[in-house]
């Protein structure tokens, strides 16, 4: 008997390992939990492009916008966990349940992890005419005028809002805080001269900033960024420490196998590394990034203490 389970044993391993090697067998759909035409849209795009070229299935880009994200984060996360359903998700995905009571997942429990694909710094600007030239005026302005300056940002818990809180909390200010509902409007009224300050990522703040309409004080990442060279960061302009990023991420749901999580993590630093692609990144002032499934587990991690924090500090009570 023994003889036998061991011949099937031997007879089945080219099969499950045929099995393995052939994902994918059949379209896989990449939900977008946002709108066509934003950065995660755009990003999720050029991938999907890239995968049904090597991987000789179709990647089909789904658009599933709403409610914070959430209705698109939901349905991954109740997808079954074969691989032909994948999320790319925004910094979205850990700050709702920061923001609202019920969220109808959790970002760990519910979620397989593959990649950190790419990460968007925000940039602390303010009007041209404003009389702060650096991050060392607009503290000092704010520490001798409490509460007379205020910020911007795309509505409460987004990142342009929390990158501010952090700012705040690190540097001991007082800053009025003005949500908008997106971030083009909280910019029309900066550059109006109707707000103080915001910190909108780099992408939307980059071409106002170059035509001189607004300053520049501070990018949010942990480095500067190529496409501001010339911009200290905010750690280096006086808050050792301080870092705040937007990001995006491949996900599948929690119990998709290993080898899928794998493969999709190998194919998205290859298509990374594609001038192309790349350069397209570098254009819009996103930095790659193509971690692994662990490290991008413990980033996300990382996220949620972090941000639970600055939310506690700054009052933030879910809705």
């Amino acid at each position: 008997m023994k003889i036998i389970a061991a011949f099937l044993l031997f007879a089945l391993l080219p099969a499950a390992a045929a099995a393995q090697t052939a994902y994918p067998s059949k379209p896989v759909h990449l939900v977008v939990p946002s709108a066509s035409g934003g950065g995660t849209d755009i990003l999720a795009r050029a991938l999907a492009q890239k995968f049904s070229e090597s991987l000789g299935q179709q990647f089909v880009v789904e658009n599933r916008a709403g409610a914070g994200q959430i209705i698109g984060i939901e349905l991954v996360a109740r997808s079954p966990a074969d691989g032909y359903t994948l999320l790319m998700a925004a910094s979205a995905i850990t700050l709702n349940p920061i923001i609202y009571k019920t969220v109808p997942y959790d970002p760990v429990r519910d979620f397989a992890p593959i990649t950190q694909v790419a990460r968007l710094p925000n940039v602390l600007v303010v009007n041209a005419s404003a009389p702060m030239t650096s991050l060392a005026d607009l503290i000092a302005y704010a520490k001798a005028h409490p509460g007379r300056l205020d910020f911007a940002s795309a509505g409460t818990g987004t990142s342009p809002h929390m990158s501010v809180e952090l700012l705040k909390s690190m540097a001991g200010i007082d800053l009025v805080h003005i949500p908008y509902k997106g971030t083009t409007p909280g910019v029309i009224d900066l550059l109006a001269g109707h707000v103080s300050l915001m910190m909108p990522n780099i992408l939307t703040a980059l071409p106002h900033i170059k035509a001189g309409k607004l300053r520049a004080l501070g990018v949010s990442s942990a480095t500067r960024s190529e496409a501001l060279p010339d911009v200290p960061t905010i750690a280096e302009a006086g808050l050792p420490g301080y870092e705040s990023v937007q990001w995006y991420g491949l996900l599948a749901p929690a119990g998709t196998p290993g080898e899928i999580v794998s493969r999709v993590q190998a194919e998205t630093v290859r298509a990374l590394r594609l001038p192309d692609v790349s350069e397209r990144l570098a254009a819009d002032g996103a930095e790659p990034v193509g971690s692994a499934p662990g490290e991008f587990a413990a980033f996300m991690k990382s996220e949620l203490a972090k941000w639970g924090k600055v939310a506690q500090a700054a009052g933030i009570k879910p809705e």
